[in-house]
């Protein structure tokens, strides 16, 4: 996903930089959108999926850390590669405490700089999906009716038919039935895959 699809933010109070990054993505067919602070990238409440920000570390208003602080703080989660001009290797581990993609220092060499977008864009990339998937098979998992429910956890506990009935209290006939509905609303062919799902869908 680094095509149409992905995009990155560059937030620099640097004209020049800002634009040199611009200018960059540009030409490697990344979409690119820039803002001259994190202030102002934060008023603007851009969509944030299939994203990844690269910003300077020291900005007037709210700092690098400060602006990924604050979208932890609100539930964002989209990778930043942080930048600096400054060989500060208390700030790299602040930052790298923080949770941030990647930590580069002006002046930075293209490729380099490119690569660490890639990966965090292709990463960014693999946790939507993720995601997507999740919010699916829970909508799934919330279609099961109660009785649905239970039989579908005695499957993942690894149950037999026989035992699922017995704890249930109800024939085996009837749990096969349960089961064939659990398969059916789940969209699952296997009982693997039914166990991979609620796997996911249970993951915090």
């Amino acid at each position: 996903m680094t095509g149409s699809e992905a995009i990155v933010y560059v937030i620099d109070d640097d004209d020049g930089a800002r634009h040199s990054l611009e200018f960059l993505l540009d030409c490697v067919g990344i979409r690119v959108r820039s803002f001259s602070s994190a202030d102002a990238f934060l008023a603007s409440s851009p969509p944030l999926s299939g994203a990844c920000i690269v910003t300077d570390v020291r900005m007037p208003g709210r700092n690098g850390i400060e602006l990924m602080e604050e979208l932890r703080r609100r539930g964002a989660n989209v990778p930043v590669i942080v930048i600096t001009g400054h060989a500060d290797v208390p700030l790299a581990i602040q930052a790298m405490h923080a949770g941030v993609a990647d930590f580069i220092e002006k002046p930075f060499d293209d490729e380099l700089m490119l690569s660490s977008i890639r990966k965090a864009l292709a990463r960014q990339a693999g946790d939507d999906q993720a995601q997507a998937e999740k919010r699916s098979i829970l909508d799934r998992i919330a279609s099961l009716s109660p009785r649905e429910l239970e039989v579908m956890d005695g499957l993942v506990a690894g149950h037999a038919n026989k035992a699922i009935a017995f704890d249930l209290e109800i024939s085996a006939r009837t749990v096969e039935v349960y089961r064939a509905n659990v398969m059916m609303k789940m969209q699952a062919k296997t009982l693997s895959e039914l166990v991979r799902m609620v796997t996911l869908a249970r993951l915090p």
